[in-house]
């Protein structure tokens, strides 16, 4: 029986659309791509995951090979991606439903150090049990150590846990582990739906 709701940050709770933060910026479109092979498409982003680097030191690092001109983008686009923070609609919603019902509610996030700062301004956040974080355990899903992390961190079991994350691969980590699991596609009414027939108590 699920008693344990586990769900991914990016694109489940807010958006993370790495298009809309560069277009946001107003940039000629050429400088627009070569911030995103730059920034979201580096090493430097991966590490930052992986607890290799900070924040600040994947900014810098970053900023040594793009023109001057650039650098105060690209330390946006590390440093502020999330501001102003968008949350996927409904999913507050969702989460206040299943926290109403009974169950234990998890973040375990593929994110760098610096998502402590930005966490409790997430619509939702006050709700979670507890939070599994890449960077602070240097190993990032879909690897099993992560997901065993968050089982044995908190006591969960694994056939108890249902795990949301909107890349396929990572739902399959969690399935590996034992947990059942859905990918979100973006539409938090069904997922609900999902949830219902997977068994999960929760109001239409």
């Amino acid at each position: 029986m699920i008693k344990n709701i586990v769900f991914d940050m990016g694109n489940v709770l807010i958006r993370f659309d790495r298009e809309l933060f560069i277009r946001r910026l107003g940039l000629p479109e050429a400088d627009g791509k070569l911030l995103m092979e730059q920034v979201f498409l580096s090493p430097e982003w991966v590490g930052m995951d992986w607890g290799e680097l900070t924040d600040q030191q994947a900014a810098d690092s970053v900023c040594a090979r793009l023109p001057e001109r650039l650098h105060e983008a690209a330390r946006r686009l590390v440093l502020a991606w999330e501001q102003p923070i968008l949350p996927v609609p409904g999913m507050r919603e969702l989460i206040g439903s299943l926290k109403a019902a009974g169950y234990g509610i998890y973040l375990l996030s593929n994110a760098s150090f610096r998502q402590r700062e930005y966490w409790p301004a997430i619509p939702g956040a006050e709700l979670f049990d507890g939070e599994v974080i890449s960077a602070e355990e240097g190993c990032v899903k879909p690897e099993r150590a992560i997901y065993e992390t968050l089982l044995t961190r908190y006591g969960l079991a694994a056939a108890e846990c249902f795990f949301v994350d909107d890349l396929p691969g990572n739902v399959q980590g969690a399935r590996r582990c034992g947990m059942e699991g859905a990918v979100f596609t973006g539409d938090a009414d069904a997922l609900r739906l999902h949830m219902r027939q997977a068994g999960i108590r929760i109001g239409a």
